[in-house]
């Protein structure tokens, strides 16, 4: 990893394209089932999601071959789904296998069919050339199962481009603004930051040292430390990894005792898990959840845990959609960075390079709504 001399200077598209080869979350992995499709459009790319008789995930075009139904309305028939229209049915290789009123299959019948792995609680496709998916190359969110992490998520359906929500998460000093009442605080503007980089990834560091502790952690520390005073320090570590996945590993400990070094025992850490599905140029599919290390056996932390930060967020879906209305209301107006933005423009010059190497550009169309 390379430590940033100077971030990138070069002006932020507002609107930003999306790179099809990559792995988007399509779903959470209790959402596909057997029982019926489930439509989701990822990358702009309409899906048909589905288990068949083996419990695999499948992913199929959302268009049926004969007269383009959405095959996400039809029926599942064991290792089959069946178009409600006409009633064609595809495997999960997306061929056609009965015609209606005829024994000849046309050999043209064939809808596409999307590599799909199942991972960390979730179900990830890619939609760009098929020979470049490979596995290994799943973002990590190891701690969404790992036993030694607790915790759960939602989904929130976001009326913005994904790249505001990226920018909203490598820049956590909207925090002090934003979520004045819950995690914000001061200091989180006052303190410096490192930022490093690799060819995929980008972490951002800020340590805040003998400082209150926020509500939000506050109360983390009284769930671990019953009837917990005084200051702590406290740490947000943000590692992003192409196209859109951003791991955030945060906490607070008992000020002076080690957290900096690496003894974060007389502390409460959680990951904030962060992975965020383009939908169309102006909506975002975001998948998130708090994952914690202490009490991981007591569900009502979990189910608390979850409300708090499921308020958090409903304050950023509130100003990224402003945000995004105030885009498309001022399409002549440019996007300035300042130095918080640094971790920010290198996400952006990374996904700027995805994007030429599929030879797109890094704004979407303007007319694209």
């Amino acid at each position: 990893m390379t430590v940033l001399d100077s971030p990138p200077t070069t002006a932020a598209a507002k609107i930003f394209n999306f790179p099809r080869n990559a792995w988007y979350v399509a779903a959470w992995d209790h959402e596909v089932t057997a029982k019926q499709p489930l439509a989701r459009t990822v990358a702009g790319v309409p899906l048909a999601l589905w288990r068949n008789s083996d419990g695999r995930a499948v992913a199929l075009a959302d268009a049926c071959w004969h007269r383009l139904a959405p095959l996400s309305k039809g029926k599942l028939l064991g290792d089959e789904i069946q178009c409600p229209y006409h009633g064609l049915r595809y495997n999960s290789a997306g061929r056609c296998t009965s015609m209606p009123a005829q024994e000849t299959i046309n050999p043209s019948a064939v809808v596409p069919s999307y590599p799909v792995v199942e991972r960390y609680r979730y179900v990830w496709v890619w939609v760009g050339d098929p020979d470049l998916a490979d596995p290994d190359t799943v973002p990590d969110m190891h701690q969404m199962d790992s036993p030694d992490w607790a915790g759960d998520g939602e989904t929130i359906y976001a009326p913005c481009n994904y790249q505001l929500i990226l920018d909203n998460l490598m820049d956590l000093t909207h925090e002090e603004f934003v979520h004045s009442s819950s995690i914000g605080q001061d200091e989180l503007s006052e303190a410096e930051f490192d930022v490093s980089h690799t060819d995929r990834g980008v972490t951002v560091t800020r340590w805040m040292r003998d400082i209150d502790a926020p509500p939000f952690w506050l109360k983390n520390m009284r769930d671990k430390f019953p009837g917990f005073t005084g200051k702590v320090d406290r740490w947000q570590i943000i590692h992003f990894e192409a196209p859109s996945t951003i791991r955030i590993d945060v906490g607070v400990a008992k000020a002076g005792t080690g957290a900096p070094e690496g003894d974060r025992s007389q502390g409460v850490n959680g990951f904030v898990m962060n992975t965020i599905t383009p939908e169309t140029a102006r909506t975002s599919h975001y998948f998130w959840a708090f994952m914690r290390n202490y009490r991981l056996d007591s569900q009502t932390i979990t189910t608390q845990l979850r409300q708090g930060v499921h308020g958090v967020f409903g304050e950023d879906e509130e100003m990224l959609a402003a945000q995004q209305q105030a885009i498309d209301a001022n399409p002549d107006h440019e996007f300035y960075s300042l130095n918080i933005d640094a971790g920010g423009m290198w996400v952006r010059r990374i996904l700027d390079r995805m994007l030429q190497a599929e030879g797109l550009p890094a704004a979407a169309a303007a007319a694209a709504k």
